[in-house]
């Protein structure tokens, strides 16, 4: 058989393989049904033996190669791979028969063919050879001999050449003998028998394959190096190969198996050491090759995916390059894209699918193939007259091909000399040309129109475009020409494809839109707004939140119900177009599929955790007056979709991640509350304030527009909007400059004939000059709708035309009424051409277009072609009214509209900075908490309690931290309200009940046991306490409020704890095991808290935040106008449920402890140091005495304690010589006190006033000199728990040595003390009487622990009596400082200062107890024989015999006062009794005959002496027995001796009188008779010393005077009727008594040892 008919029986027919520039050869053309069969088979099997080439074809990311060392020599392993070729083709029937050169590795002949290794090229190029001659292998002839001898003969006996293939592997080993160094082999000569083979179209898939191994590794063995000789050149004829591969036919596992080498092949050689040096002929061949793969169809779904792997593995290394470029370029990377642009070399990189060039229209309307979709299985068919192959067209200059310059599919392969190459070949390594084309081709496949391109190949692109965009995303937004197509065709496509329903499609158009917006959002500001609208469009439920039992409402207050929209709704008067036709077009949301929601919601957490990602959409959006409010949608969608009701319409992940997102934003702001805010290169604070504040208002503006303009547009002027609202340009300036107008209110507001002015001003905005009319007509359409009726549209089209010919009329328009007429006729001409209910055959021609016009022009016509361009740009592109996106052009119209106002809106700011998180959670707070609060109590797996614990404390830190004190207060009311323990109505403690457990006792309570049984609100209260409030406090406490010895009386921590630890039941039942558990729960959990460390910590507050905290918590006290709370007297109180401890019927006020609380903290904060008290003090002073203004209505308790708090700010105050708290004011407050008020706050009123008063200072002495002080005192010093305290208080006051007692409160302290020694006197009388019960049968009572007690409180009663007559006589040392001080006259003084003293130890000198009546007594005693109290010149003090003395004998001679200590009481009426006579004597000496009023008061004097010696002691009569009798017989004797003391001192002032002519006898007669005889005498007075012997006869003549008379009479007047024998003794005895009265009148002592 000759080799030609070899040929024949193996090539049947060649069929071109349908990817670009790969062929295969098909051995037949179907094959028998067997071997169709077996091929299948041997497929199959094929391909599951060939996975490993997936993975091989697929290597890592752009990574350097691997530095692998080759065992083997590296030429003998060359030499290897070129035996294993030609063995393999040996085999082959075409290469059955070779010559021994070729086995050899001898010369090969000197014809060569080269021609099926050039690639086509257009024409025929000249052919570089060598001569063959020179290189000294021999001759033809020599090798036909050789042959001959070998005996290798052809057919028909002839000698057969050795095939191109095989000699050039001969030559290649006959070359590299002699190479020592592999490295410095030249490449191309390297690389040109293994290229041959690849693109010879007569080798089978098996030899091309094994020679693409051959060449996979030589790269992979570091056989290829950098330094290899002409590596450009052999790595841009390797390209060329490999994308022009072509082989024979054979089973498609055998086929696949070369494209999958390929694939290799070229990730091997694009990010090996020479991928840098390809041209971007070569990428843009390489890239087309690979997509083409991925576009195939008919290949195997194993291939297609790994060609797509491979191409985003080379798409990698494509983009990476970017950098680099950007690295060489500079600052300079526009020059770098202008001189891309420049370069003569127009790439167009095509990639065919299956057969056919996947390109768009071309402009000319002539349309490529275009592939079929199958509506069954959506493959894709083509038409059978479809090409199976394509190559790459590259276009003619100047009717040269352009492919003559050095690309890779232009060089010849026929291996020219290096010279010859060098010196014609320039290549330069691939740039920004191939990439842009790139990135073209990847976009143009996401057409979501084209049916051509199915959604598979819409994935394989978005794949690939994801992977571009990851590498070097930021540098395509740096690049113009990328970032155009980014921009506009990239984001065009994908907002349109989020609304496919394929959720393939949906899931990578999401990622892809989401890598897009990470790495070039700076560039995509209006586009990224479109995009997240639509995705909150689609994502935000218009449903109500239901309401679930248990939780409260009020919680999740601040979810919005709809996203802010930034246009009005329609007005409806365009055509409606049904909701999934809308949403297929763009124009909004519309109900999308649970599985579409969810990849949503993905899309938007994966953007949310983008850093500052939230915070640039704040700064660029929310801050922006014609953006939307996106940042605040994106919170409020996160947290409405959080609630779990959203799974009924989407999927039950998604409320956990949008839960997850909403956290992931708050520890976003919490992570960067300790950064350095970064201030330079961002928008000012202030200014963005200001934007938002503006935009509030022109949002409220524009919807007040929308509904009345003329309102509108007044509100606006009243704010500053408008400048000025009569000024039309200002309106018009406004109405034209915003969006949030709607088109349609102000189409009709501005063709109103009223408005005419405004009119005109708004077209005054435009600029038509040099615009055809319908490009003018069409600017203006686009700012608001027209309006329906024809004269509305009249006037304005007329005013248009005026305006367009207002200038210099444009040339072939006659004016402005030919203008009119046009500008009419084209709304008509777009109305007729696009109105879907106009057939097609009915709508308006050109021709017809023409007629309407002929004419109107100023009388001629206008120029054909002027109104043939109109009538294409209308037909072509309909002019779209505002809010009328109708038609399948309506997303177009929308994006172009876009598109123009992207030159205005400037790029995106980008925040790297913490400096808006304050404004930004301002904003955003109140779905946040919102959404923690309901989760929280809806949860029911354990795992999100702590990550809502984590949110709640973050939320505090960010709150407290930026001042948000909103939040913060809607933080703790959210977790009170869930812990249970903050209710509008107080807890029942009637069934409280007191259990012992061990050692300690607890309290079961209501609260108690609920909140133990409830785990959300045990753990709400930990973290209320724990987290959140003990969070955001500092700690080192700089003051604590003073609880003396009650340290559970009222404040927050007792409020709190005595509503679990608190009884008043009167019998509760027995708690169970359950509810004694629960409580010991609650108790662990409050314990936990550590509620008594809040408040310490809560001190360390800055002085702002203290200030804040203190406003806060005046908000939360009662105003003086609340009315007043009156509990009412159930009227059936046997079924009235106890309110908060208090009995049945109690109509007091209630007791509320919050308010307690509130009062105490406000008190810690104001008097922590003098910094808080300047701030706060006034405050806080003013808010206790407003407490205390209204006692009636205040429980005691907190009007005790506020009256407390307000008398440390007092004493604080005086400190700080602050005048805002007074001491009259408060005193005279406290003293309006009602007195059973008075006497429940008297502890810790005394205790605030001893706090006042406990240093010598002005406060001091102010409070001393307040009435009402002493009033209070007086009042509340006979309260049993405060009478100590009173009495030390007076104590002091009299023993200081500072002068505490004046003349205004004198008489203050004596009545006080005073009251204290009667108070003894009253407990001397209750211990007598109860010693006086006995038992009926004669026995005493026994004493019980009540009579202990009150014995024992009546002992200190008479104590402190005894104590009180002291201190009251001590005040008589202060009395002549007082007098010096008063000025007062002698009569005055004496009564201001002396009579309070004396009164008082008169009223004690007849205290029924006998040790008090003693100290009474001598203490009168001392101070009535004072120094100070008599002088010769103080006549004025004898007034005590009236004042005290007499009224006391009087008040001793009462029948009832001797009954209060009837063996006592006479001892004190003689020892009074003494004393008159003592003091009448001391005084006479004193004063002698200078005493005016002595006679009265000594005739007073013997009068109550009488009396007394006469009142005898009463005797009880009758039973008793002799004991009694004993004990009266001794009182008698006892009495008898007391008289005679009474009489001896009675002697003694008579004695004096005589001696010092007081008493002065009548003179006697001058013969007296005889004596008698005193035996005989019977009126002897000896005989009867009781009676007094008759007077001596006087004399005739009587010398005395009146008063001498007068005193002599009335005294043995007196002393006669008691003691008759006196006078005798008197006038009988010696001189010698004077010396000794005097003396013992004199003497007697002060009185001191007694007291």
């Amino acid at each position: 058989m000759t080799s030609e008919e070899a040929s024949e029986s193996t090539l049947h027919s060649s069929q071109e393989y349908p990817i670009h520039g790969i062929q295969r050869e098909s051995a037949s053309a179907m094959g028998t049904p067997e071997q169709s069969t077996n091929r299948k088979i041997r497929t199959t099997t094929d391909q599951a033996q060939n996975n490993g080439l997936l993975s091989e074809a697929t290597p890592s990311r752009h990574q350097e190669r691997n530095n692998i060392s080759v065992a083997v020599d590296p030429v003998a392993l060359i030499t290897t791979e070129c035996i294993t070729v030609t063995s393999a083709m040996r085999k082959h029937a075409r290469w059955a028969h070779s010559s021994v050169t070729a086995i050899l590795g001898g010369t090969p002949p000197l014809t060569r063919s080269t021609d099926s290794l050039r690639p086509p090229t257009g024409r025929e190029q000249p052919r570089a050879r060598n001569d063959l001659s020179s290189l000294g292998h021999g001759s033809a002839a020599n090798n036909d001999l050789l042959a001959s001898r070998w005996g290798l003969r052809g057919k028909k006996g002839k000698s057969m050449q050795d095939d191109p293939l095989i000699a050039a592997f001969a030559r290649l080993r006959n070359d590299l003998r002699g190479c020592t160094d592999i490295r410095t082999f030249d490449i191309p000569a390297l690389l040109h028998p293994f290229l041959q083979v690849i693109r010879s179209s007569s080798t089978s898939a098996s030899i091309t394959s094994l020679a693409l191994v051959a060449i996979t590794k030589f790269f992979e063995y570091n056989l290829i190096g950098q330094d290899s000789p002409r590596l450009a050149l052999g790595m841009q004829l390797l390209s060329a190969a490999i994308t022009h591969c072509r082989f024979e036919a054979s089973d498609s596992a055998a086929d696949e198996t070369v494209l999958l080498r390929i694939l290799k092949l070229m990730e091997g050689i694009l990010s090996g050491p020479g991928g840098n040096l390809l041209g971007d002929e070569s990428v843009c061949e390489m890239m087309e090759t690979g997509l083409s793969m991925c576009c195939q169809l008919r290949l195997s779904e194993l291939l297609r995916r790994s060609a797509e792997m491979s191409m985003s593995s080379m798409c990698q290394v494509v983009f990476e390059r970017l950098k680099t470029l950007e690295i060489e370029a500079g600052d300079d990377v526009d020059a770098m894209d202008l001189e891309s642009q420049e370069s003569p070399n127009v790439l167009k990189l095509e990639p065919s699918l299956n057969g056919t060039t996947v390109v768009p229209d071309s402009e000319d309307g002539e349309k490529k193939p275009t592939a079929k979709v199958d509506e069954q299985d959506g493959s894709q068919r083509f038409p059978d007259n479809s090409q199976a192959s394509t190559s790459l067209d590259l276009p003619r200059k100047n009717g040269e091909n352009i492919s003559q310059r050095a690309t890779a599919s232009a060089i010849d392969l026929s291996l020219p000399n290096k010279e010859s190459t060098e010196e014609t070949v320039s290549i330069r390594p691939y740039g920004l040309p191939s990439i842009r084309e790139l990135f073209r081709v990847l976009v143009d496949l996401l057409q979501p129109q084209s049916r051509q391109h199915g959604d598979g190949m819409k994935v394989m692109a978005l794949r690939i475009i994801d992977v571009a965009l990851e590498i070097a995303g930021p540098s395509i937004a740096r690049h113009p020409s990328l970032a155009s197509l980014a921009k506009d065709d990239l984001c065009r496509h994908l907002f349109q494809l989020v609304r496919s329903e394929n959720m393939t499609l949906l899931n990578e158009s999401l990622r892809v839109a989401g890598t897009l917006l990470h790495t070039c959002r700076g560039v995509l500001k209006l586009q990224q707004e479109l995009f997240l609208s639509y995705l909150v469009a689609c994502l935000h439920p218009r449903v109500e939140i239901p309401a679930e039992p248990g939780i409260d409402p009020t919680l999740y207050d601040g979810i919005p119900e709809s996203p802010k929209l930034v246009r009005p709704p329609s007005s409806g008067r365009s055509t409606p177009v049904p909701v999934k036709d809308r949403q297929k077009l763009g124009m909004e949301g519309g109900a999308r599929k649970p599985d579409a929601r969810e990849a949503m919601v993905e899309s938007i957490g994966a953007l949310s955790r983008i850093p500052s990602y939230l915070v640039e959409l704040f700064v660029n959006y929310d801050c922006e007056v014609d953006r939307a409010d996106l940042c605040e949608d994106m919170i409020g969608l996160l947290a409405r979709n959080a609630f779990p009701d959203a799974a009924t319409w989407s999927t039950t992940n998604v409320p956990a991640l949008c839960l997850d997102a909403l956290l992931g934003y708050v520890q976003f702001i919490a992570d960067r509350l300790q950064l350095r805010p970064e201030i330079e290169g961002y928008p000012e604070r202030e200014k963005l304030r200001e934007r938002r504040a503006r935009k509030k208002i022109v949002i409220r503006g524009a919807t007040r527009f929308n509904e009345s303009p003329k309102s509108g547009i007044a509100f606006l002027a009243s704010q500053g909007i408008i400048d000025d609202p009569d000024n039309a340009h200002s309106i018009a300036t406004f109405l034209r400059g915003t969006t949030r107008i709607s088109k349609t209110v102000l189409g009709d507001f501005l063709s109103k004939k009223t408005n005419d002015q405004l009119l005109r001003a708004f077209m005054d905005l435009f600029d038509f000059d040099k615009k055809r009319v319908d490009e003018a007509l069409r600017e203006l359409l686009n700012s608001f709708r027209l309006p329906g009726e024809a004269p509305l549209i009249e006037r304005i089209v007329e005013v248009f035309s005026e305006k367009y010919c207002a200038g210099a009329t444009p040339e072939g328009i006659a004016g402005s009424d030919a203008v009119h007429v046009l500008a009419y006729a084209i709304i008509i001409l777009n109305t007729d051409q696009h109105n879907p209910s106009v057939k097609d055959e009915k709508r308006m021609t050109y021709a017809d277009f023409a007629k309407n016009l002929r004419g109107v022009n100023g009388g001629d016509n206008f120029d054909p072609t002027y109104l043939q361009q109109i009538y294409d740009s209308i037909r072509t592109n309909e002019i779209i009214l505002p809010e009328e996106h109708n038609t399948a052009r309506a997303f177009d119209y929308a994006w172009e509209e876009l598109l123009l106002k992207t030159h205005n809106a400037g790029d995106l700011v980008l925040c790297d900075t913490n400096i808006f998180d304050a404004d930004m959670f301002q904003a955003t707070w109140r779905p946040i908490v919102a959404t923690l609060s309901y989760v929280f109590m809806s949860a029911s797996e354990d795992v999100v309690f702590p990550r809502i614990n984590t949110g709640f404390l973050q939320c505090a830190q960010i709150a407290a931290r930026y001042g948000v004190t909103e939040a913060l207060d809607r933080i703790v009311y959210c977790l009170s309200s869930m812990s249970t323990i903050a209710l509008d109505r107080p807890w029942n403690t009637s069934l409280n009940t007191k259990v012992q457990r061990g050692k300690e006792s607890v309290m079961v309570s209501e609260l108690a046991v609920k909140l133990g049984g409830n785990f959300r609100a045990k753990l709400a209260t930990y973290v209320l306490f724990q987290n959140v409030v003990r969070g955001n406090v500092k700690q080192t406490p700089t003051h604590v409020i003073d609880r003396a010895d009650k340290p559970a009386d009222g404040g927050f921590i007792s409020s709190f704890f005595s509503t679990i630890s608190s009884y008043t039941a009167d019998d509760p039942p027995e708690p169970s095991e359950e509810e004694l558990e629960y409580t010991l729960t609650t108790v662990d959990c409050v314990i936990n808290c550590h509620i008594e460390d809040l408040l310490v910590e809560a001190t360390q507050m800055p002085l702002r935040g203290t200030k804040d905290l203190t406003l806060a918590l005046l908000e939360q006290l009662p105003q003086e106008s609340s009315p007043v709370v009156i509990v009412v007297k159930p009227e059936r109180p046997a079924t009235a449920p106890k309110t908060n401890g208090q009995r049945q019927g109690n109509r007091g006020p209630a007791y509320d402890p919050s308010l307690l609380f509130v009062l105490e903290l406000l008190t810690v904060l104001a008097i922590r140091d003098n910094a808080s008290f300047a701030e706060v003090g006034e405050l806080v002073a003013d808010a206790l005495q407003n407490v205390i203004r209204n006692a009636v209505n205040t429980h005691f308790m907190v009007l005790s304690r506020a009256v407390f708090y307000l008398l440390l700010l007092l004493e604080k105050s005086a400190a700080q010589e602050q005048s805002f708290v007074r001491a009259p004011v408060v005193l005279h407050m406290i003293s309006s006190f009602s007195q059973p008020k008075l006497e429940k706050s008297a502890s810790l009123v005394l205790k605030g006033l001893n706090v006042c008063i406990k240093e010598s200072s002005a406060l001091r002495n102010e409070i001393f000199t307040t009435p009402d002080f002493w009033s209070t005192i007086e009042r509340i010093h006979a309260v049993p728990t405060v009478s100590p305290i009173v009495f030390n208080l007076l104590k002091a006051i009299v023993e200081d040595k500072a002068p505490a007692i004046t003349a205004d409160n004198y008489e203050f302290v004596i009545g006080l003390l005073n009251s204290f020694a009667n108070a003894g006197g009253a407990a001397a009388a209750s211990q007598q009487q109860h010693h006086q019960q006995r038992e009926p049968n004669g026995n005493r009572r026994p004493q019980t622990q009540t009579n202990e007690k009150v014995q024992s409180r009546e002992n200190d009663n008479i104590s402190r009596g005894q104590e009180a007559v002291y201190l009251v006589y001590q005040l008589t040392n202060r009395v002549p400082a007082l007098i010096e001080q008063s000025h007062l006259e002698k009569n005055e003084a004496w009564i201001t200062y002396w009579s309070p003293i004396f009164s008082c130890l008169r009223m004690q000198c007849e205290n029924p107890h006998r040790a008090i009546r003693r100290r009474a007594f001598s203490c009168l005693q001392g101070s009535l024989q004072s120094a100070e109290l008599a002088s010769s010149d103080h006549q004025e003090w004898t007034a005590i015999f009236s004042e005290v003395l007499f009224p006391l004998i009087e008040r001793l001679l009462k029948p009832e006062v001797y009954a209060s200590d009837p063996k006592g009481m006479g001892e004190t009426r003689v020892a009074v009794a003494k004393l008159c006579c003592k003091i009448f004597l001391h005084y006479l000496v004193t004063l002698g005959g200078e005493w005016e009023g002595m006679v009265e008061t000594w005739f007073r004097v013997l009068d109550v002496v009488g009396r007394l010696m006469g009142s005898g002691q009463e005797v009880g009569g009758g039973g008793g027995g002799m004991e009694q009798v004993l004990g009266e017989r001794r009182e008698l004797t006892a009495y008898g001796d007391q008289e005679e003391e009474i009489a001896e001192s009675l002697k003694n002032i008579l004695y004096f009188m005589k001696g010092d002519g007081y008493l002065v006898p009548p003179a006697p007669t001058p013969h007296p008779p005889p004596p008698l005889n005193p035996a005989t005498a019977p009126n002897s007075s000896s005989s009867n010393p009781d009676h007094p012997s008759e007077p001596p006869q006087q004399s005739e003549t009587d010398t005395r005077k009146t008063a001498d008379k007068e005193i002599w009479t009335e005294t043995w007047k007196r002393v006669d009727s008691f003691l008759p024998g006196m006078r005798r003794e008197i006038f009988s005895g010696s001189a010698a008594w004077t010396t000794t009265a005097i003396a013992t009148a004199g003497g007697g002592g002060s009185g001191e040892e007694g007291c």
